[in-house]
């Protein structure tokens, strides 16, 4: 009879303990449901955000608050790829200039096509709109290309290899659907510059034939012919074409110290500098050999010729000495050795 009489309290205490626990179960799911009610509305807000901007202006400026809550943290949806620049006069970067204007090309072509989306957005910040930026990211180059995408932390793949692929808009887009599956194709504004320079140089022959009509011996000289085919061999040695399809920077300057590299360190890129440098070089060892051969074969005074042949020859081993200095510096490990066993 004790043990019955002990039996509802029992029961009512575990009603009670049920009645807890769903009243807490209801709880927590009002404010997951609420919180993540909240972060949608952020999303929201935030990808309105950036399509205004982005209406306003191809490529989004960014300072240190707009970076961190726009691109750094969640929630987002969306791709973003960022340029840190340093495009102030005082830092006298011309890489950043020319790297800008085809950041600029690109941004419009994806601003102004039919396949524009909410999914990927142009963004820059500046060295002096937001050198906290720099420091949070340990970065200490620029012009730099960086992909943040919707989920995650950039990896490896997502910085662009600027120093080995260049800058153009075309590589830049390459990149970009390599990362985000965004297909951008690239428009750029009419350059009437090189049809305008072709027009010239066809109407300056034209007039130069036409005034020595009666006199063309000029066309049949070698010297002539030779000199400008010394010209298309110096300038497709010394990389001129690739700069033409790669479009590499001028050079590049440190922006901790101010220090200006001409020559690139790999042996896989360069710079527009670099190539001018060995056509230079290059220009100067075939006069030496030319003076060379001259003080062999003539027959003026030999006091001459022993000074023509000292001049060649100091050209010769000068400039192939520091184009050899420069070989070595851009392939590590020269001069090579063979083992043999």
């Amino acid at each position: 009879m004790a043990a019955a009489a002990r039996g509802p309290p029992l029961s009512f205490a575990m009603m009670r303990l049920s009645f807890v626990l769903l009243l807490l179960l209801l709880l927590l799911l009002v404010q997951s449901g609420g919180g993540q009610k909240k972060k949608e509305n952020m999303l929201a807000e935030k990808v309105e955000q950036m399509m205004e901007w982005s209406s306003r202006r191809s490529v989004i400026r960014m300072n240190g608050d707009k970076f961190r809550r726009f691109v750094k943290a969640p929630p987002r949806n969306y791709s973003v790829v960022v340029m840190f620049t340093a495009l102030q006069p005082q830092r006298q970067c011309s890489v950043c200039r020319q790297a800008n204007e085809e950041y600029q090309v690109l941004a419009n072509s994806w601003r102004y096509s039919s396949a524009f989306s909410n999914k990927l957005f142009f963004t820059v910040v500046d060295y002096d709109e937001g050198a906290d930026v720099f420091q949070q990211l340990n970065m200490n180059s620029a012009p730099t290309f960086m992909h943040f995408p919707p989920k995650g932390k950039p990896r490896r793949a997502d910085t662009f290899d600027l120093q080995r692929i260049g800058f153009a808009s075309e590589q830049l887009a390459k990149w970009i659907a390599d990362r985000t599956d965004v297909q951008i194709r690239v428009f750029r504004p009419p350059n009437y510059s090189g049809t305008i320079a072709l027009a010239l140089l066809v109407s300056l022959v034209g007039g130069l034939l036409y005034l020595r009509r009666n006199n063309l011996e000029f066309i049949y000289n070698k010297t002539g012919w030779a000199m400008a085919a010394l010209c298309v061999v110096f300038a497709m040695t010394s990389g001129q074409m690739w700069n033409h399809i790669r479009g590499p920077p001028y050079a590049h300057k440190n922006p901790q110290n101010g220090q200006v590299s001409y020559i690139h360190g790999s042996s896989q890129a360069q710079f527009v500098a670099e190539s001018h440098i060995i056509l230079l070089l290059n220009a100067a060892i075939t006069m030496g050999m030319v003076l060379l051969n001259e003080a062999a074969t003539s027959k003026g005074d030999v006091g001459k010729r022993r000074i023509i042949c000292l001049v060649g020859l100091g050209l010769v081993v000068f400039f192939f000495s520091f184009l050899l200095s420069i070989f070595r510096s851009k392939y590590h490990g020269y001069p090579y050795s063979f083992l043999i066993k």
